[in-house]
Parts: C-alpha cells; structure tokens; sequence
C-alpha cells in the first residue's frame, strides 16, 4: 500500500512537472497545424512549419560586420520571444533571428521561445501562461533582460534590422521599440489607478495622437487585455481609442464588443449604432444590434 502511494506520488509530480514544460501540437478551426507552448528551433524544423521557417532562414543575408560588433555584449543577456506560429510576421522574422543568434555564437540555453494561440479565448497567449504581466500584444516580440530585468524589446519587426536594432539595445544607445503609444499605455496602467488616468484623459488623448499608429495599434492591445480578463482596463482603452480616432468605425466596434462581453448591453448598442452611423452597410454591427434587441 505505501510503495503504491508512493508510485503515484511520484507520477503525479512528473505530470505536473511534464504538464509545464511539454508544447503542443495541435490544429486550428481551418485544419492548419499550430505549436503552443515553449518551443526550440527544432520544433519550427518539422512538419509544415520547416516550410516557411527553411525558406525565411536560408534568404536571410546576415550583416556580419555588426554581428561582429554585438557578438561579445549580447552574451550577457537573456532573451525571452514570443511568437504565432500561425502569424505571418512571426514566419518572417522568427527565421531570421534564429540565424543572426546563431551567427552571434549566442548561448542556446539563455533564449527561451513561447508560441502563443490565436483563438478568442486564449488570444496571444500560452497554455502556461508565460506572456501573463508582459505586454505581449503584438508577436513576434523579443525581450532582452540583463540580470532577470527587461532592458529593451524589439516588437513585432525590427526597426532596421536584427543585428543594427540589437546593436542600439546592446551598446546602450537610444533604441525605441516599434507601438510606443500601446506599451506607454501598459506603463500607465501599471503605475496609476484607472481613476487618476481618467483625469488626465485630454492630455493623454493629444499625446498619445501624436505618436500612435493608427486605430488598430491601441484596438490590439485593448484585445489583449480583454481576452486576460483585464475588462476595465480594457474598456479604458477602447473608449481612449474612440476619443483619438472619433471617425474610425473599428473603433466603435470594438468598444461595443467589450461592452457586450460584459453584459452592458445599452452602451455596447450605443456603440454598434455608432459604428453604423459611420458604415451603415457594416454586417457585424447589424447583426450584433439585431442579436442585443433579441436579449
């Protein structure tokens, strides 16, 4: 009786402790095959995955005179990436970064890959949860940490290359990542109360237009922090996003799917008839109006 207790002590921790580390290989709704979860190089090598990841590598020309210039500094950091392997920017740029870290003779064992989902409710995120307080709301995104603290990111695409954008983060010069106005946004929310941010509003309204890129960069990190649970925050910023961009019909949309998925139907129709004030011919919001009088 005590060695079966102990045997299934002991399966149950490697569960547990296989349940953490283990990816998957799963499929989307279109049949198309997905990795979730901490991933290698070898894992994007296999299956229908090795077709794009072969093809974005083996074009990539490195610039191995600035490879030369990081190659001793950038082995002091630690570099944490995630990416879709179902989004086209992650098939581009992930290739290409594998083969600069590589020409970089970078140490394999301080880079750690996440892949995140696409779907409504797991959106840019892992089964394990390792993207939870990071801000990833666009991927590819790669994180440089020294010492355990986030030094810089490169979002998205690089600014000018891999091994030039490196080159700014690792010699300490001015380096600023791609969707400022999204990660000043996360800043704010994580320094001040939604209630102080609100008294500031006309203020942050006329900074954030002048550096954002357009209705979509705010909408996506809205969407991120919806699917977290992070619903007032969430609405925050899709209602900011509407005082920014006041004729985006997308705007409207979104903020009324957050007001819907909370359940405050009278404001997520205030806004889906805004949406059609703006397109009238818009489906959704005709189908969303129709399903909200049904409610």
């Amino acid at each position: 009786m005590k060695r079966t207790v102990i045997l299934s002590i002991l399966l149950l921790n490697l569960h547990v402790a296989f349940s953490q580390t283990v990816n998957k290989l799963t499929t989307d709704k279109n049949g198309n095959e997905l990795l979730l979860g901490e991933i290698s190089k070898s894992d994007l090598t296999q299956n229908t995955f090795n077709i794009w990841f072969s093809k974005h590598y083996d074009d990539y020309l490195v610039n191995k005179g600035v490879v030369k210039q990081i190659k001793g500094s950038l082995k002091a950091y630690e570099i944490k990436v995630f990416l879709g392997t179902w989004c086209g920017d992650s098939k581009l740029e992930a290739p290409r970064f594998y083969k600069v870290l590589e020409a970089a003779k970078y140490p394999e064992n301080q880079l750690q890959v996440i892949a995140v989902n696409r779907t409504k409710e797991a959106y840019k995120q892992s089964p394990n949860g390792e993207e939870k307080g990071l801000n990833i709301h666009r991927v590819p995104t790669f994180i440089f940490y020294k010492h355990g603290k986030e030094i810089n990111r490169i979002v998205e695409h690089p600014k000018e290359t891999f091994e030039r954008d490196m080159l700014a983060i690792v010699t300490k010069n001015k380096y600023t990542p791609n969707y400022m106005a999204a990660n000043y946004m996360h800043y704010l929310l994580s320094s001040k109360t939604l209630d102080s941010l609100k008294l500031e509003e006309p203020i942050l309204v006329s900074r954030l237009a002048e550096f954002v890129k357009g209705s979509r960069e705010l909408n996506t990190f809205g969407y991120a922090l919806l699917r977290s649970n992070q619903t007032e925050k969430a609405l925050y910023v899709f209602g900011l996003n509407t005082k920014i961009f006041p004729y985006k019909y997308n705007v409207y949309d979104s903020l009324g799917e957050a007001y819907f998925e909370t359940k405050n139907y009278t404001e997520a129709l205030k806004n889906y008839y805004k949406v059609l004030s703006l397109k009238p011919d818009d489906k959704n919001a005709r189908e969303m109006v129709d399903k909200i009088m049904k409610l």
